[in-house]
């Protein structure tokens, strides 16, 4: 049976709804290499701005302290989103359905109303607000993302290839290692540039848990352009897209992977 092909307005209406989100973006990073700092017309080509951008210092600690969250937080919420997905997906406990219903409310609830109760939870804790709770918080919110990109993968799981491994002596742990983590690898990678992803480009939850001297580059981003939207915002935030367009493009590779 022949594919059909889209039609001219099909193909229209696309570039049209491409042109409506890109368009915006594209303006934004040709104008960050403009030497007119206004933002308002276009008068020549210039690197200058990003030099600028490398020598503040505050965005530097911004964005270390970024990756620091990041980081933690993605290995954290990978490991327990992981286990989370292998016990919801082979055993049913009491408080099954309440448990795996749970895991959805982080991920349909408002990021304010998140924020706010975890903000809350820190204060009736008397943690002190800094990178620690930032990293907390980002574990919370990033677990169930990783859960379900896991549990997606364990779908399609075969089981016997691990009743194999234990007829021929392995141990759960052994099989563990050996045969059902490479099998679900891609998925679990999968599931980490998402938690990742979502860690370095948040801002709502982040607000709420922030203290100082942990200030990350979503926040420090917004603090620039509370005044003006100069070509070092620009630079700033066409740095920031183009390192989240390579990871979720990591992601869709691991993801076809995971499918094929």
């Amino acid at each position: 049976m022949s594919e059909k092909k889209p039609s001219i307005w099909h193909t229209l209406l696309a570039m049209s709804i491409f042109a409506y989100i890109y368009i915006p973006i594209i303006i934004l990073i040709v104008f960050s290499f403009n030497t007119q700092r206004l933002n308002v017309s276009w008068e020549g080509f210039t690197l200058f701005w990003y030099g600028q951008l490398f020598r503040d210092q505050e965005v530097m600690l911004a964005l270390r302290n970024t990756l620091i969250v990041a980081l933690i937080s993605t290995a954290v919420a990978t490991v327990i989103g992981t286990l989370a997905a292998l016990a919801l997906q082979r055993y049913r406990f009491r408080g099954y359905l309440v448990t795996e219903s749970a895991l959805y409310v982080p991920v349909i609830i408002p990021e304010v109303v998140l924020g706010i109760a975890l903000l809350a939870f820190f204060a009736m804790m008397k943690f002190r607000l800094g990178l620690t709770t930032i990293t907390i918080a980002h574990i919370a919110f990033s677990i169930p993302f990783v859960t379900l990109v896991v549990r997606a993968r364990l779908h399609g799981f075969d089981k016997s290839i691990e009743e194999a491994a234990m007829d021929l002596g392995a141990n759960e742990l052994v099989t563990f290692w050996r045969v059902t983590l490479p099998t679900i690898l891609p998925g679990v990678l999968a599931g980490a540039l998402l938690a990742f992803t979502l860690s370095i480009d948040d801002y709502v939850i982040t607000y709420f848990t922030a203290g100082p001297g942990s200030t990350t580059l979503p926040l420090r981003i917004f603090s620039m352009v509370r005044f003006a939207v100069t070509p070092e915002v620009n630079a700033l935030s066409t740095l920031w897209v183009a390192s989240v367009f390579v990871l979720l493009l990591i992601g869709q590779i691991a993801r076809r992977r995971q499918n094929a």
